[in-house]
C-alpha cells in the first residue's frame, strides 16, 4: 500500500546532524538529562504532561529528594503524592505515578521494567511515556512523538503549521522512516529541544533555526493552519480552577478539612458540589465522618 505521506524534501542524513549538532549547542541543562535514570525520566514525563518546564523543575527535584525510588513513593499513602504535586494541575498525574510506582515494587522488583509491553501495562503510561522512558533513559531506538517534536516534523517535512490534533497512521511511519540508526535517543531528545525553543507553537524563530533552509513550511511561505481551530484552555470560572481551590486547602491542611472550610474558597455553592463530587470519583478526595474530607490514606 503506498503511503500517502510526501516523501521529506532533504536527506535524512543532513537533518539528522544538524539538529543534534544545533542540540550540542543550545540544549537545557535540565535534571532528568544530567540523572537520566528510568525512575528519574519516568517521573519527569508524567510532570511534564501538559505543564511548562519551569513550572516542573521544582516539583520534580522536590520530589526526587523525598522519593528516589519507585519504592520509596509507593510506601507512603497516595494522598502524600497528591499534596507534593503541588499546583502542576491535572493531579490525577499523581495518583497515576503512585500507582504506576506501587505496580513497579509489586511485579517487577522494584525496578522500572525496561520492555514497551511491560511499561505500557503500568498505570498512567502510555505509547508516548514508554517510548520516552526506553529513549531517554535506556538510550534506546524508539519512536517519541510529543507534541514538540510533531510540530517540528509537520513544518519541516510535510510543510504544515501544525500536525493533527491525535497522532495518525502517515505520521507515525514519517516519524519511523526519519528515526536514524545510530543516536536515536539523541535524535528524539534534539528535535524536541528544537520544538521547545525554536520551532514554538506561537512565535517560531526561523532566523536562527538550524534547518530552516530544509524547511518546507517555510519554503511554502508559512501556510496558516487550516484544520479545525486550535482553542486554548479556559480556566477562569471554570470547574478545573474550582477543583484547583478545592484541593489547595486539603494539600495545605495538616489534616482532616471541614466541609465548611471548603465552602469558603468557590462562591458558586452548585459548581462547588460538582466539583467535590468530582474529585472524590477521581479518587483524589477522601469523604470521612461529620462531613469531613482528606486527600487519600492521609
Amino acid at each position: 500500500m503506498t503511503s500517502s505521506m510526501p516523501p521529506p524534501i532533504v536527506d535524512p542524513t543532513r537533518l539528522h546532524d544538524a539538529v543534534i549538532d544545533w542540540f550540542g549547542r543550545a540544549a537545557r541543562d535540565l535534571p532528568w538529562r544530567r540523572d537520566a535514570t528510568p525512575w528519574a525520566v519516568m517521573v519527569s514525563e508524567f510532570m511534564l504532561q501538559q505543564t511548562p518546564v519551569a513550572r516542573v523543575l521544582p516539583v520534580y527535584e522536590a520530589w526526587l529528594e523525598r522519593w528516589p525510588t519507585p519504592a520509596d513513593l509507593a510506601a507512603e499513602p497516595a494522598g502524600e503524592a497528591v499534596r507534593a504535586w503541588g499546583r502542576l494541575g491535572y493531579p490525577r498525574r499523581a495518583l497515576r505515578l503512585h500507582a504506576a510506582a506501587t505496580a513497579i515494587v509489586e511485579g517487577h522488583g522494584g525496578q522500572v521494567p525496561t520492555s514497551p509491553e511491560d511499561l505500557r501495562a503500568l498505570p498512567g503510561v502510555g505509547e508516548y511515556t514508554a517510548a520516552a522512558i526506553i529513549s531517554f533513559a535506556h538510550g534506546g531506538r524508539a519512536v517519541v512523538m510529543d507534541t514538540n517534536i510533531r510540530r517540528v516534523l509537520a513544518r519541516v517535512v510535510t510543510g504544515v503549521e501544525f500536525p493533527a490534533a491525535a497522532v495518525t497512521a502517515a505520521e507515525r511511519e514519517l516519524a519511523t522512516s526519519l528515526l536514524p540508526a545510530e543516536r536515536a535517543h539523541v535524535w528524539a531528545a534534539a528535535t524536541m529541544e528544537l520544538g521547545a525553543l525554536v520551532c514554538t507553537a506561537r512565535s517560531p524563530q526561523c532566523q536562527v533555526c538550524p534547518v530552516a533552509q530544509m524547511c518546507r513550511w517555510r519554503a511554502a511561505g508559512h501556510p496558516a493552519h487550516d484544520g479545525p481551530p486550535r482553542r486554548g484552555q479556559s480556566w477562569e470560572g471554570t470547574d478545573r480552577q474550582c477543583r484547583g481551590r478545592l484541593m489547595a486547602v486539603l494539600r495545605d491542611a495538616t489534616g482532616p478539612v471541614a466541609k465548611a472550610a471548603l465552602d469558603v474558597v468557590w462562591p458558586d455553592a452548585a459548581q462547588r458540589e460538582r466539583a467535590l463530587d468530582a474529585l472524590v470519583a477521581d479518587g483524589l478526595v477522601e469523604p470521612l465522618e461529620d462531613e469531613t474530607y482528606a486527600l487519600p490514606g492521609t
